[in-house]
């Protein structure tokens, strides 16, 4: 017996199934964040065209303590946030379900590049409160479904756009983007929204534009957004970054801060955060680098 114990453990060792296989529906973005909620990366089966960032334990969330629901819109209105990744896990981290259009992405090689609609934006919302209000989903209860932003960047910023009448929305965000000034320029990309500047009074909602400077593409198409929203709040940031933002950068960069706090005072009402874009001399105006207005603010 004593001879044929060592045999079996060898024959276990040889095909055991390895203990920690890669989740390939799953992963752990930047050690889960800076929040107090480190987060994880997701692809649900009940929501395959899209992409899910959340804290890793939902035990924190419930009752009076719930999850304000991100959808976002991605760059170039890819069907896959490959580009955002660390700024939207960085968002989830500080207690936000954030829901990308598209599959999740791979760790690494060829992404999805295929492209995607607005009304996928307006499928996160559905699914969302499906989940919240299904007593079988991990999910029941947890989210916030009166407390909803829609964000996105440069394509995915007209998809919020074109959105922006949802009376759900609490917030708006608009990232490296704004509709195009000239409209034959925007005809000729099909891919996108086509929209013109009267779909900005389909706006409700606070708004936040996010650009990067002159340098960026769409600046020009931003500023004159901004210009001509006059029945909303709406607040302007620009770092000189160009149009493809600090996304990628650690943790999302100076943009994930900057989007982190608006939505904590939009979405948690968070007053501290909120000093960042109000007042006289709104608290962005002095830190390095960024220049800002507002219209419609105190």
């Amino acid at each position: 017996m004593q001879k044929i114990l060592p045999f079996l453990w060898m024959l276990t060792s040889i095909f055991a199934i390895p203990a920690f296989a890669e989740d390939t529906n799953s992963r752990i973005v930047e050690g889960g964040g800076t929040g107090k909620f480190p987060a994880i990366m997701k692809a649900e089966d009940s929501l395959q065209t899209h992409t899910i960032f959340r804290p890793q334990d939902l035990q924190h969330f419930g009752d009076k303590k719930t999850l304000p629901l991100v959808v976002w819109g991605n760059g170039a209105c890819f069907d896959s946030p490959f580009e955002h990744v660390n700024f939207l896990n960085e968002i989830a981290s500080h207690g936000f379900m954030v829901i990308a259009i598209g599959t999740m992405p791979k760790a690494s090689g060829e992404q999805n590049k295929e492209r995607s609609t607005s009304a996928k934006l307006t499928a996160a919302i559905d699914w969302a409160f499906t989940q919240n209000s299904d007593k079988n989903s991990h999910y029941f209860q947890k989210i916030n479904t009166q407390k909803i932003a829609v964000a996105g960047m440069s394509c995915g910023g007209l998809q919020a756009l074109e959105v922006a009448g949802d009376p759900r929305i609490t917030t708006l965000i608009v990232a490296n983007s704004g509709i195009f000034i000239e409209p034959m320029r925007g005809n000729a990309m099909p891919m996108m929204p086509q929209l013109d500047k009267t779909q900005l009074k389909k706006i409700h909602t606070p708004t936040l534009y996010l650009l990067g400077g002159p340098s960026d593409i769409a600046y020009k198409n931003g500023m004159d957004d901004v210009a001509k929203i006059n029945h909303v709040p709406v607040f302007v940031a620009n770092l000189d970054v160009g149009h493809g933002g600090t996304y990628a950068q650690p943790f999302g960069g100076e943009y994930g801060k900057v989007a982190t706090a608006w939505l904590n005072w939009h979405l948690k009402e968070d007053q501290k955060s909120g000093k960042l874009f109000s007042g006289k001399t709104p608290e962005l105006s002095t830190w390095k680098g960024w220049v800002v207005d507002k219209n419609n603010m105190k």
